[in-house]
């Protein structure tokens, strides 16, 4: 299925004149060595450009339409016409002189091969500097040297000749396609990607450019161990994928992994996303969506407004009617040495994304401090809520990030482990604003009550988004109770460093039957500091009202009870945030 959609992902590019065809690729090349007729080097041309990287201008390797590049790791494999100096001049920085020479001559051979009937001037020119190069004086060569240390080092290069890249030769272009197409073995069958029968692919395509992975690239498909074989069949004939296949879905993914703009990163795992007919707009949309910015907020509430009435949506300047139905695809790749691993594949119709993703939003809402301007927490500020602030590695939990994706995007569950985490870094933080830590934020609160809404068996009617007045939840009440303790402890002490939340938040969360007696033997001795008499009426009547919501249940010998359970826990968080929020709501009205 993802090599499938993969290969559709092409042809879609394709038509759209947006990617290489078959046999070609797109590299980095730094120099162009231009050949005289008789395949003389008549000089070096260097092709790298500037380009502004904050306040730098730094030089950089132009991106060039190249013959497709082979899969090698240590044998010796030669490209045609743009690889590095081992092959096309067969000397390196390496010390190993043997070896280069051998990459040389694998390059000869290959060139001369190919180029053996071809008679086009620009093909004599290339055939002619196989046939005359001499790697044992490359490095006295006097074109050379003033690019010889950087060509050294495995820079790419291109061969020039008469105004014009060798590749680009008309006659050149039709050899290579002819000999591409017929390369890879002589094994015939089913490919399992289109259905067709075809000639099969011994190795496939490297995928570059996934963070984490060998700069040389890594393979989604392959075989390199008998222990891999079955049947006789060796290598990726395992699994056998066509030629065409083989090339389609491998530079796809190229393709999607080097567009930044719309590639995103949950810990170690590269997340890649497509429409079927590769229109930006969707993954312009889904990139907002999915984690949207500050500055984005208002565009994204436009968006979820008119896709629910069918409006067209604004993106950038340009309004665009897109459709709900379109098939959309999201990868998650989690590089793995040489290799790559599927974290997840999900593929629905946009619209059902999307409907997830409100969904998700609708449930993390919560009312939050009049200073935050964020209506929608993307993934990235949403899981670091679940880690330590005080560590030098500040990535979530890779498989736990991962999972989140997932529920988000499919509507499922949330796992477990998201609740654990945020549980687990409340008992653990203090507040510390010097250091911008916190031990109950919007986000944490706004986590626990998506997690209860969706995977929690309270009734969903008493978790709300800002205060629940008429919530009788004991483990609610608590929270609010300690919420109201505090307060009258901060008026009673103004400037205090440390509150109650400080010593007994944690034990009176899980433990509120042991706890609470002495919070409101405390709570006697901070009410008598109070000036205002009204203020000793407010807080009494409303200690007195919540403390009439704790009814007495047939197992229980008091109204509070001794202990509570993970998801109850939750609730008394969210009832401490929600009437911290009311106080300081009051405090901002006045």
């Amino acid at each position: 299925m993802i090599l499938q959609s993969l290969v559709h992902y092409y042809e879609a590019l394709e038509r759209a004149d947006r990617i290489t065809r078959p046999g070609w690729c797109n590299a980095k090349v730094s120099f162009g060595l231009e050949l005289s007729g008789n395949g003389e080097s008549l000089a070096i041309i260097p092709l790298k450009q500037p380009v502004q990287r904050g306040k730098k201008t730094v030089m950089l390797s132009i991106d060039m339409k190249v013959p497709q590049f082979l899969s090698r790791s240590s044998e010796v494999s030669a490209n045609f016409l743009c690889d590095n100096s081992s092959y096309l001049l067969g000397i390196d920085s390496k010390g190993k002189p043997e070896r280069s020479r051998k990459c040389f001559l694998a390059a000869k051979e290959k060139h001369l091969k190919i180029l053996e009937n071809v008679n086009s001037p620009a093909a004599i020119a290339v055939k002619h500097f196989f046939q005359h190069w001499s790697p044992d004086q490359a490095a006295e060569n006097p074109v050379l040297i003033p690019y010889l240390e950087e060509i050294m080092a495995g820079a790419n290069l291109v061969f020039f000749y008469d105004r014009d890249f060798a590749q680009e030769d008309p006659d050149i272009r039709a050899a290579w396609e002819s000999f591409s197409a017929g390369d890879g073995g002589k094994a015939d069958g089913v490919c399992l990607v289109t259905g067709q029968k075809a000639e099969i692919a011994r190795i496939h395509g490297m995928i570059k450019g996934l963070p984490g992975a060998q700069s040389s690239g890594a393979a989604l498909v392959s075989f390199n161990a008998p222990a891999f074989e079955s049947h006789g069949k060796s290598q990726s004939f395992n699994a056998p994928v066509g030629i065409y296949a083989a090339y389609a879905y491998t530079t796809a993914l190229n393709y999607l992994l080097a567009d930044k703009q719309h590639t995103s990163m949950i810990g170690d795992t590269t997340i890649v996303y497509w429409s079927e007919e590769a229109e930006e707009v969707y993954q312009n949309i889904f990139s907002m969506a999915a984690d949207p910015t500050i500055d984005n907020q208002e565009i994204l509430d436009g968006v979820f407004k008119n896709l629910e009435s069918g409006k067209a949506v604004a993106v950038g300047d340009v309004e665009t009617k897109i459709s709900m139905d379109q098939p959309f695809y999201i990868l998650g790749l989690t590089p793995n040495a040489a290799r790559i691993a599927v974290r997840f594949f999900y593929r629905d119709t946009f619209g059902g994304i999307l409907k997830n993703l409100k969904r998700h939003y609708d449930e993390m809402e919560i009312v939050r401090p009049s200073n935050d301007s964020i209506e929608y927490l993307g993934l990235w500020r949403m899981l670091q809520e679940t880690v330590n602030k005080k560590s030098r590695d500040k990535n979530p939990v890779s498989n736990m990030a991962g999972a989140v994706y997932r529920a988000i995007i499919s509507g499922s569950r949330y796992p477990n482990s998201l609740y654990q985490e945020v549980i687990g870094r409340i008992r653990a933080d203090q507040d510390n604003p010097d250091n911008r830590i916190y031990k109950i934020t919007r986000g944490r609160a706004a986590i626990i009550k998506a997690y209860l809404m969706r995977n929690g068996t309270i009734k969903k009617e008493e978790i709300t988004v800002g205060l629940n007045e008429n919530c009788s939840n004991p483990a609610y009440v608590l929270g609010r109770e300690f919420a109201v303790l505090e307060a009258i402890q901060e008026e009673a002490n103004p400037g205090i460093n440390a509150t109650i939340k400080d010593r007994y938040f944690n034990a009176a969360c899980a433990t509120p039957a042991i706890i609470f007696p002495v919070l409101f033997k405390l709570k006697n001795s901070h009410i008598r500091k109070l000036n205002s008499r009204n203020k000793v009426i407010y807080y009494e009547t409303l200690l007195e009202d919540l403390q009439g919501k704790l009814l007495l249940k047939d197992d229980q010998k008091t109204a509070c009870p001794r202990r509570l359970t993970l998801e109850e826990q939750g609730m008394f968080i969210l009832g401490y945030y929600h009437q911290t929020q009311k106080r300081y709501e009051k405090k901002e009205d006045k």
